[in-house]
């Protein structure tokens, strides 16, 4: 069983048997969520992060109006953004209604989510396992697709006809995202569906402290300095994060604090 990291302490998701359903952890998550946003700031950095997931929220119960459940989708590859991203969603479905499921489950929950994973040609183990324990663990209907994001994105609307939108954790600070919207249809020469980005004005700070705060598992890789994930072969810990001159050790990725040296591990 992949281990994971929570408030920087290893723990570990619910074995199979063990595991709750998918109604359970809903409301768990909107408990939590609802508590953060019920917990008096501690200072600006919270209340900017409280405001934002409220926003958030606005976007994501639009979304599940707009749409049929079956004509949603989520992009997901275990990161910080898209993980923050799942829990949102995962809390707004408590408040999801019959009229919004087109194929209900016998017991009259919800189905699980439909979501996409476009790995990197040489992924990291650790995200791997989280990805892995995390769908088990959210109940995630997940497609995995290895090749570059435009024929990934082709064949997953090939296998899924009747999907019309993709939430996706982009934020502003993101490459070429500067100008998109809550609700974004994609560009011209593009598989056509509509990009929903809930987080689109959050910020590197906001991410760290709405995981932390919600005490939500999250892939240990950032807590040995990490804080933009891609492949191997192009992702380094942050030497911003760096502890000694030799680059040896790092601090974890919530020690950074801004947006514009996020990417400083990626490779061009």
């Amino acid at each position: 069983m992949p281990s994971v990291q929570t408030n920087g302490a290893a723990v570990t998701f619910a074995a199979g048997g063990g595991a709750p359903t998918l109604p359970a952890v809903c409301a768990e998550l909107r408990r939590k969520v609802l508590a953060f946003l019920d917990t008096p700031a501690a200072d600006e950095a919270i209340k900017r992060t409280q405001e934002q997931t409220r926003i958030s929220l606005q976007v994501v119960e639009e979304a599940l109006k707009r749409y049929k459940f079956e004509e949603l989708s989520l992009s997901y590859n275990g990161g910080k953004d898209c993980l923050c991203l799942l829990v949102l969603l995962l809390a707004c479905l408590p408040t999801l209604t019959v009229a919004n499921c087109k194929a209900p489950t016998a017991d009259g929950s919800v189905p699980r989510i439909q979501a996409m994973y476009i790995a990197p040609p040489d992924p990291f183990p650790e995200i791997e396992e989280f990805v892995e324990a995390s769908t088990q663990e959210y109940h995630l209907d997940l497609k995995q697709y290895t090749m570059a994001m435009r024929p990934a994105l082709d064949a997953y609307l090939a296998e899924t006809p009747g999907l019309k939108a993709i939430f996706m954790g982009t934020r502003r600070t993101d490459p070429y995202s500067e100008h998109l919207e809550h609700f974004s249809q994609t560009d011209a020469g593009w598989p056509q569906f509509m990009r929903v980005n809930p987080m689109i004005d959050w910020h590197y700070v906001d991410i760290w402290i709405f995981l932390r705060q919600l005490n939500i598992p999250y892939c240990n890789l950032y807590n040995l300095g990490y804080t933009s994930l891609g492949g191997t072969s192009n992702t380094k810990p942050n030497p911003k994060l760096a502890i000694d001159a030799e680059c040896s050790k790092y601090r974890p990725a919530y020690d950074l604090t801004r947006d514009e040296d996020e990417r400083l591990g990626r490779g061009r």
